[in-house]
């Protein structure tokens, strides 16, 4: 059943009970989708989907597993299309759990696959010798922050990559306006949690698609290493201050569940990492010759340390780093 409601009741009770929220019209034909995301606890990603007079677009897709396929094939059923009527995919940044369908998606469909220009230009790293020397220059840079060998060698979710010869069918940049006749939607680029993060503006239906840019309960990792930003929090740190420039709308997130509130959500967030700031300059402070992975052990994190798998102690010794 599509539940159509003004704010995200529906989603945060299911986020609160642990569950799958249902597909809902937001708008009239502007629908969000829950697609699962398998062992992950962030649990779905929130892909969104635009009616258009020759079809469908849809932002964001959900990782590349037949799980999380299905579940995308069976919300757009719920919208009154089908998966082959999909004609473009706007996709807020590379990470699996946003592009990872891309690649079916424009095989089954035909469907153009848009990107800002810095996600693109990462997507063009497809042969094995680039895989491989990005997984060594990840290796280098973790030992380097001191992190223990289980967190080194810990399997990633690599990206999901065209075919050799394959990239984004458009590139986009901040202020461009998405090619979707009966929408009036513009790009706005967000870098931080990962160099060409994209934000989607929607002024005439008073509507934020963030992405991971800004989530109603956390902060989304803000990552130093090989291929990520030179200075990933400062630039962040500026993204959320360029947000609050943006019309005080309803924020479409792709996690968890939307919310209202544009500029007091930046607000909140940047003095999050002021207080994150304050609190590494201590740990710093009371032992300068401390590694990242050191100063990780030794700080504050939504659940204990000891309760993270490998792959969130990378993630969390990167954004040590990062601060």
């Amino acid at each position: 059943m599509i539940v159509t409601e003004d704010v995200g009741v529906a989603q945060r009770e299911a986020w609160g009970a642990k569950l799958l929220p249902p597909v809902e019209e937001v708008r009239p034909g502007l629908w969000s989708i829950p697609v699962p995301m398998p062992h992950n606890p962030l649990r779905y990603v929130l892909s969104y989907a635009l009616a258009l007079d020759t079809g469908l677009a849809l932002i964001d897709l959900g990782m590349d597993t037949e799980e999380s396929w299905q579940a995308l094939v069976d919300g757009v059923a719920q919208t009154g299309h089908h998966i082959t009527d999909v004609r473009y995919a706007a996709i807020t940044h590379l990470h699996p759990d946003h592009f990872g369908l891309a690649p079916r998606l424009r095989e089954t469909t035909g469907a153009a696959i848009a990107m800002h220009t810095a996600e693109a230009t990462a997507l063009g790293h497809f042969t094995p010798a680039d895989v491989a020397a990005d997984i060594e220059a990840w290796r280098v840079d973790l030992t380097d922050l001191g992190a223990p060998d289980d967190v080194v060698e810990a399997p990633r979710f690599d990206l999901v990559r065209f075919k050799a010869g394959e990239s984004a069918d458009v590139v986009l940049s901040g202020g461009d306006r998405l090619d979707l006749p009966g929408w009036n939607i513009e790009a706005v680029w967000t870098p931080g949690h990962t160099p060409g993060h994209l934000a989607f503006v929607d002024r005439d239906n008073d509507l934020l698609f963030s992405g991971d840019h800004m989530l109603p309960r956390i902060s989304p990792n803000i990552s130093s290493g090989p291929g990520e930003l030179e200075s990933p929090l400062h630039r962040y740190l500026l993204s959320l201050h360029a947000t609050t420039a943006l019309p005080d709308c309803e924020v479409l997130p792709a996690h968890e569940y939307r919310f209202r509130g544009v500029t007091d959500r930046a607000r909140q967030l940047m003095a999050h990492h002021d207080e994150r700031l304050d609190e590494i300059r201590a740990a710093v402070g009371a032992d300068p010759e401390s590694t990242a992975w050191e100063l990780t052990t030794r700080i504050t994190w939504s659940r204990p340390i000891d309760a993270m798998n490998p792959r969130l102690l990378r993630l969390a010794v990167r954004e040590t780093q990062a601060h």
